[in-house]
């Protein structure tokens, strides 16, 4: 698809001794990374740990980054939550501070639902907001959700709801799959495997939602542009992948960007996940520090 959407951080949340959000460090970070070379940011999705949190804390949060002067159009929000109530009213609160673009989970407690119960659900979220000038971005991660998505399903939403059904963001790390969903031409293709993100660029893909974007923005906007793989990146994600991902991804973020300071602050997560060990840490960035 020719339109292009460029390489939005999914931003890691940074939470203080108490585990409540570190607005003002999580605030900084956004901007550190739209300054390196980030299009947009996106609050509250895996990486970001967006189930973890209240909606009363993602509604503080997004309000304080609005009130700092992040400008909403950079911003896409996540949205997750199985009842379909709370995921409009999770979209509600963005709408209302101008966000307008949001990455929405499937409905993820019920397992084996069929593709006609997903349009249905998807059906009913985009109805109650599609006066609001919003863009839906949908969120395949099945082997977090248990949830898959399929090109058909997408085509069919883009055929009733038209560019509000903008896209989907393919987090699978399945490459066959990706490569189905490039075939579609009406709507975006954002790669969460930043792996696959210079062939599937080659192929049309409009750019990423990306956790290591929280850690080399500027990497990923030139896989992006040449569609070409970076070799360093691909083998620290590599290595990345066979740990608890969230974790990893923030404790990676406090030793290279926050001058290692904030590592301790950087490395809490909030139950059921745990920190990454310190071994496993300093291998990574060790890995990390070859990609910069």
């Amino acid at each position: 698809m020719s339109i292009r959407f460029g390489i939005s951080a999914a931003l890691t949340t940074p939470f203080t001794a108490s585990l409540a959000v570190d607005v003002p460090r999580l605030l900084d970070h956004a901007a550190r990374v739209l300054e390196k070379g980030c299009d947009g940011v996106t609050f509250f999705g895996t990486t970001g740990e967006g189930p973890s949190l209240s909606q009363a804390e993602k509604a503080a949060t997004l309000n304080s980054a609005l009130i700092g002067g992040l400008d909403p159009a950079c911003i896409t929000l996540g949205v997750g939550a199985p009842a379909l109530d709370d995921a409009v009213a999770q979209a509600l609160v963005g709408l209302r501070g101008g966000v307008r673009q949001f990455l929405v989970m499937p409905p993820y407690y019920f397992k084996g639902v069929s593709q006609d119960g997903l349009f249905e659900w998807y059906a009913g979220f985009l109805e109650r907001i599609v006066a609001l000038d919003a863009r839906v971005i949908f969120y395949h991660i099945p082997q977090v959700t248990g949830v898959a998505l399929t090109p058909e399903l997408l085509m069919r939403l883009r055929a009733q709801f038209g560019p509000m059904a903008a896209g989907i963001k393919d987090s699978s790390g399945d490459w066959e799959g990706t490569r189905a969903f490039l075939d579609m031409k009406d709507m975006m293709v954002l790669v969460g495997d930043e792996r696959h993100l210079g062939r599937a660029a080659a192929l049309g893909a409009a750019g990423a939602i990306s956790g290591m974007a929280n850690l080399f923005p500027e990497v990923l906007a030139r896989v992006l542009e040449t569609g070409r793989a970076n070799p360093g990146l691909d083998a620290l994600v590599d290595a990345l992948v066979a740990h608890p991902v969230t974790p990893a991804v923030k404790a990676l973020v406090g030793v290279l960007h926050d001058g290692g300071a904030g590592a301790d602050i950087w490395a809490r997560v909030r139950p059921p996940l745990e920190p990454t060990p310190t071994p496993v840490t300093s291998a990574l960035a060790d890995l990390a520090r070859a990609v910069r």
